[in-house]
């Protein structure tokens, strides 16, 4: 079954500009979303809330390995969109290939960019393509590292 939440960045962007001439407020955040879990379900739907329309941007599966190693991502790209776009928060996926969103920011140019709040203001790229920056506080123990640790503890060896 196909979504059509999951649009490639130059399919998307002038669906988001047509938007924005109506007086929509586009949100974007950006992750690997590998093991979707609790603090991202919770971060996505504190994203939402800051304006109407939420794009969330993925790192390709070549991009996860250039960042987190050869053992990642767990799960491909299509599968991680297709979880995503299954979410009520979420109105559209989409997808980058270089290590961080900055030339996808570009072409989409949202209003508001949204990071967790264990970044920096100073360390959020595209920072300066958008008129807001919001930083939300993560949930506390919920991580994809730690849920891969806790499962590397019961059954690896």
């Amino acid at each position: 079954m196909k979504s059509n939440k999951v649009l490639k960045a130059s399919l998307l962007a002038p669906r988001l500009a047509k938007e924005k001439r109506r007086g929509k407020r586009i949100v974007f955040t950006n992750g690997v979303y590998d093991l979707i879990h609790a603090g991202h379900v919770t971060l996505l739907e504190k994203s939402k809330r800051l304006g109407d329309i939420l794009v969330v941007g993925i790192n390709s599966d070549a991009s996860v390995r250039r960042l987190k190693g050869p053992k990642r991502p767990l799960a491909a790209e299509r599968d991680r969109a297709r979880v995503l776009s299954a979410l009520e928060a979420v109105d559209y996926v989409t997808f980058f290939d270089e290590d961080t969103p900055y030339e996808l920011l570009q072409k989409l140019r949202p209003d508001i960019l949204v990071k967790g709040g264990d970044y920096a203001l100073g360390q959020i790229v595209g920072r300066d393509l958008v008129k807001k920056v919001a930083r939300i506080r993560l949930v506390k123990g919920r991580s994809t590292s730690s849920l891969i640790e806790k499962i590397i503890q019961a059954y690896g060896h």
